[in-house]
């Protein structure tokens, strides 16, 4: 049994593809490079590269409302607008999902999939790159109630009533990776303290969508998970643990969830870090 979409959140290839040519949906499609954009992409959909539409130099996520306006302008998305969010690694639509959520987007979906379902599938793609005309745009003051701090995740530590979850890979959380490739100099590698461990990748199915209700239900219950408990999701630079809230939040209907998106990257940065491996 597979997960059943709410298209008021999450839509299939087969309503993206009803609605290639709606003008009031924008498709965003989000990469680290632009290598997969241009050897094919859903027709339509413009490009943000991570490194440099998301993210700062220092790998922390770039959260400047007057940042987001530009990019929104720039990619001609209007606040009435709905945007689908896709990419090539797994999540990375939901990301997006709860950036624009911060920001006050009111119609964000996600492509159940993405780009590797809509590939497999043999659907349109095109290499001509995606241009339209700038438009203006007003986002929200952030919402603070999406996101957690380092200050209160430090409080959480060993609270029977939250969960810190560690969504990265097992390398990850065992202290053999520092985000994403191996430790050098002074980074500081592991989890912490009390986290517990659920990769993002489980929560999906082989070809990239989401897994049923049910079996997300058991895989998080197996960990301790319940939804009377606030959980705090972290990864690298608060990407994946974005997709977790999503996850969390909007498919399992989870009340409490707060995305920590300062992440490993804050985290063992900071000058009294709790660390365990």
């Amino acid at each position: 049994m597979h997960f059943k979409t709410n298209s008021n959140v999450v839509v299939d290839t087969q309503w993206l593809s009803d609605h290639l040519h709606n003008p009031n949906v924008r498709i965003v499609e989000v990469e680290m490079a632009p290598d997969h954009y241009k050897e094919a992409h859903i027709p339509g959909a413009v490009f943000w590269n991570i490194m440099t539409d998301l993210v700062l130099p220092d790998l922390r996520q770039n959260l400047d409302i007057n940042h987001i306006e530009q990019l929104l302008s720039r990619s001609s998305i209007t606040n009435e607008m709905t945007v689908v969010a896709y990419g090539s690694y797994p999540g990375t639509g939901a990301w997006i999902f709860w950036l624009l959520k911060l920001f006050g987007h009111t119609d964000v979906r996600v492509l159940d999939g993405g780009h590797q379902k809509w590939l497999a599938e043999g659907r349109p793609v095109t290499t001509e790159f995606s241009t339209f005309a700038p438009v203006e745009y007003q986002a929200r003051p952030l919402d603070t109630n999406l996101r957690v701090l380092a200050d209160e995740v430090r409080t959480a530590i060993d609270r029977p009533d939250q969960v810190i979850l560690d969504v990265r890979t097992l390398q990850e959380y065992q202290g053999e990776y520092f985000l994403m490739k191996p430790p050098e100099g002074t980074e500081q590698a592991g989890h912490i303290p009390g986290a517990i461990h659920l990769e993002h990748t489980l929560t999906l199915n082989e070809d990239g969508t989401f897994k049923s209700i049910g079996e997300l239900q058991e895989l998080l219950t197996s960990k301790g998970m319940t939804s009377d408990k606030e959980v705090f999701p972290y990864c690298a630079i608060g990407g994946r643990s974005a997709y977790i809230w999503f996850v969390l939040k909007y498919v399992l209907g989870y009340p409490n969830v707060r995305n920590y998106d300062g992440s490993w990257n804050e985290w063992s940065r900071l000058p009294d870090a709790l660390i365990e491996k």
